[in-house]
């Protein structure tokens, strides 16, 4: 179970709240883009980067020179999901289908070896399984300029909503279409870097994100 916190409690639209861990870690496993929320300089700045999940743990990288990851101090790290733009009646009610998780916390930078290769991992295995086994491993001079942050999932909070619009009853007669319209995201067909070496074909793992279709949010 996910454990409610002053930040991570849902005041308006209780219903939409989800406590089942399982339902963060779906969640996130799903997606592919977090956005990192942090302060530089007594300003905030939001920055759209790569994840990847380990237990209870998440993943961040970046430069070493990045702002966003000395920042230090406490961070938001947000992922959301769109499963459908929801049309109403009248203006005011519409909305979007959506799962979306948040997590507070303050992230340490990883400087065991082998736990930065382990989130690394992650990370790549997020975007692209059984890419970690096909290309080259990093550089010595690669990792230096490189720095992983950690990120306990411990205060979290999960949000979903789904379902056709919630119009006024007095709305529900007027002659305008209402429902949802469903948004999926999928992977078109790979296209081959132009000067990649003859004869190497499209890995398995590449192939298998083409034809996978998302699931139906429950």
């Amino acid at each position: 179970m996910l454990s409610t916190t002053e930040r991570t409690r849902l005041r308006r639209g209780k219903h939409k709240a989800r406590t089942d861990r399982a339902e963060l870690y779906a969640l996130l496993d799903e997606g592919l883009v977090c956005h990192l929320g942090v302060v530089v300089d007594g300003a905030p700045m939001v920055v759209p980067t790569a994840y990847g999940r380990v237990g209870d743990t998440l993943y961040l990288h970046g430069s070493t020179g990045a702002r966003s990851l000395r920042a230090g101090g406490e961070v938001c790290v947000t992922v959301t999901l769109l499963d459908g733009l929801v049309l109403a009646r009248s203006l005011f009610n519409h909305s979007v289908n959506h799962r979306s998780a948040m997590v507070y916390g303050v992230p340490r930078v990883v400087e065991d070896e082998r736990e930065r290769l382990e989130g690394l991992r992650a990370l790549t295995e997020q975007l692209a399984p059984g890419r970690w086994e096909e290309a080259r491993e990093p550089t010595a001079r690669e990792l230096a300029a490189t720095r992983v942050l950690a990120l306990s999932l411990e205060e979290a909070s999960v949000k979903v909503r789904t379902g056709p619009p919630t119009d006024d009853e007095e709305d529900l007669g007027l002659p305008v279409w209402a429902g949802v319209l469903p948004v999926r995201q999928v992977f078109g067909e790979p296209e081959p870097d132009p000067g990649l070496v003859p004869g190497v074909g499209v890995p398995a793992g590449v192939r298998e994100r083409v034809s996978e279709r998302p699931p139906l949010p429950s």
